[in-house]
């Protein structure tokens, strides 16, 4: 696992024969541990205060102002997964003009030895509200991580509930992906990705990535409403939502 880093790619959704997307995008990979030095050494990183590009903690697990490495200890603890504590490492969208939504956060959780722990995926919809998948990895083709499980939380009204997970992940290092793969049964609904290479966590890149990309926050929110749009459009079933948010924030698998 490589340290703090930019990643800069694309995200990518495809419904089969229904209606595809692809835009620019940049994300962080942090080690969590070094949110303070970045901080201290870069101009145009900040972490828990506002800046160009900026991380904060209130923006994920528990929503407090608190550190993100005891909150993700405990739900590896609750989850049963044996933690030396290790490296976690964050991947996620920053903030831009004091403004993020990441649908996807992914935290990499290493054990002291340098292997994977477990990935804690964090899925957030557009009710502010959030659910945690603490999976165990398993090795696939090219060094990849597959992983598998129900579909537990609201994120879309034109998804189900009745629905399955598999994800294929490459961790961080010169390049990194994660992939989300929706079952219906033996078939795809969707596959949301994300596929970026490695830029060094520097002011140039900094400024680099923002300048070709300023306005990249605040059009995650605009975007997900205009696809939704085209989507209804086309006539995809439009399922709204049904019921309130789980009673628990937290699956195991």
């Amino acid at each position: 696992m490589t340290g703090s880093a930019i990643y800069r790619g694309h995200v990518a959704h495809t419904r089969p024969g229904k209606h595809r997307l692809r835009y620019p995008v940049f994300m962080l990979s942090v080690d969590i541990d070094e949110a303070p030095e970045l901080d201290r050494r870069l101009k145009f990183f900040s972490h828990n205060r506002a800046g160009l590009l900026a991380l904060f903690d209130r923006d994920h697990a528990g929503k407090i102002n608190a550190s993100l490495r005891p909150q993700i200890e405990a739900k590896l603890r609750e989850a049963g997964i044996a933690w030396d504590g290790g490296q976690i490492v964050l991947l996620s969208m920053p903030r831009l003009f004091n403004y993020v939504f990441n649908p996807l956060s992914v935290y990499f959780c290493t054990r002291r030895d340098g292997e994977l722990a477990a990935l804690v995926h964090e899925v957030s919809n557009t009710f502010g509200e959030s659910h945690f998948y603490v999976l165990k990895p398993r090795a696939g083709a090219n060094g990849a991580i597959t992983q598998a499980c129900e579909k537990e939380f609201f994120v879309s009204p034109f998804l189900e509930m009745d629905l399955a997970y598999e994800f294929q992940i490459t961790p961080p290092g010169e390049r990194t992906s994660v992939a989300m793969i929706v079952k219906r049964g033996a078939d795809v609904a969707l596959t949301a990705s994300f596929a970026g290479q490695r830029l060094a966590l520097t002011d140039a890149n900094i400024l680099r990535v923002w300048a070709g990309n300023p306005l990249m926050t605040l059009m995650v929110m605009a975007g997900i409403h205009w696809e939704a749009l085209k989507m209804w459009s086309k006539g995809i079933r439009f399922l709204g939502r049904r019921g309130g948010a789980p009673a628990h924030k937290q699956t195991v698998a």
